[in-house]
């Protein structure tokens, strides 16, 4: 067990300590041009060749993405009330609760422990998480979400790219096939260090209410992932990812709305950093339990 727990958190940590270790040394690393470039190139191409390169009833990724609607919001109900009775502004700070890093961290951990299989389900739930960012959890940071954000994530073209082929029972032609696993192979080892290299640059503001996010959104995701999974009678790999995809810490990209819409930044840069850290810690039992599923 413990062989196998090494081989799957080993990639996450080493990998997204060389980001940390290489932002702390001063080196550069444009952190704004990696996230482009897995936003446009490498997310969607791993997408579709992972979708398209598995054999996988298509009902199974829509119940992915059907399970992650149903998180969010729960998340978003349980965490509106103990933002209610701890006083602080809901619209703001709900976010951090509602949107787990279901990318950087739950994609790659997902493939780690349940191969190609867990990541194409991680995928589906993924796309969901990746629709409510930019809808709900933008009006809620102060943006003004509109249907032509939804349509222009290419990530979004590239699932349906793939479930058009999917639909019709054929396969992409092999230079489409072998190009997008070539640049999709890229954007695991990006996340990570990308998530290495925000952990070192993102400034804590309030510890004690940081440490309130953070315990709030593990504390929501680790119930409602095992809560979701007994009751919609999953198992097996379906069930390892919707509690892993659950229970990830807040998503950076909480933090990069609060910064564009001027938000509270220190609050939830704190929440992001405190939550992953206590994601990490917690990673062992997690993936031990989702793998018993």
């Amino acid at each position: 067990m413990w062989t196998e727990l090494a081989a799957i958190l080993a990639p996450v940590f080493l990998t997204a300590g060389l980001g940390y270790g290489w932002a702390r040394l001063g080196r550069d690393f444009d952190i704004a041009f990696v996230s482009r470039l897995v936003v446009t190139v490498a997310s969607p191409c791993l997408a579709f060749s992972t979708l398209t390169g598995i054999d996988l009833p298509l009902s199974a990724l829509f119940a992915q993405a059907a399970t992650a609607a149903l998180a969010m919001t729960i998340f978003a109900a349980f965490g509106a009330a103990a933002l209610r009775l701890a006083g602080v502004p809901v619209s703001r700070y709900l976010p951090a609760l509602v949107f787990p890093n279901t990318g950087n961290m739950g994609l790659p951990l997902c493939l780690f422990a349940f191969g190609s299989e867990g990541l194409a389900l991680a995928i589906g739930f993924t796309a969901m998480v990746m629709i409510g960012h930019y809808t709900i959890g933008m009006a809620l940071a102060g943006g003004a979400p509109t249907l032509g954000t939804i349509a222009r994530t290419p990530l979004i073209h590239a699932i349906a790219l793939a479930l058009a082929f999917l639909l019709t029972g054929t396969s992409p032609p092999a230079w489409l096939a072998n190009t997008t696993r070539i640049l999709g192979d890229m954007m695991i080892p990006l996340m990570l260090m990308s998530l290495g290299v925000s952990l070192a640059s993102l400034k804590v503001g309030n510890v004690r209410r940081a440490a309130g996010l953070a315990a709030l959104r593990l504390g929501l995701g680790v119930p409602v992932g095992l809560g979701l999974g007994w009751l919609l009678g999953l198992g097996g790999a379906a069930a390892g990812v919707v509690l892993l995809q659950c229970s990830m810490p807040s998503a950076i990209l909480n933090y990069m709305f609060a910064s564009r819409f001027a938000g509270p930044t220190g609050d939830i840069a704190g929440a992001v950093v405190v939550s992953t850290l206590a994601a990490m810690a917690l990673l062992p039992g997690l993936l031990v339990l989702a793998k018993m599923l």
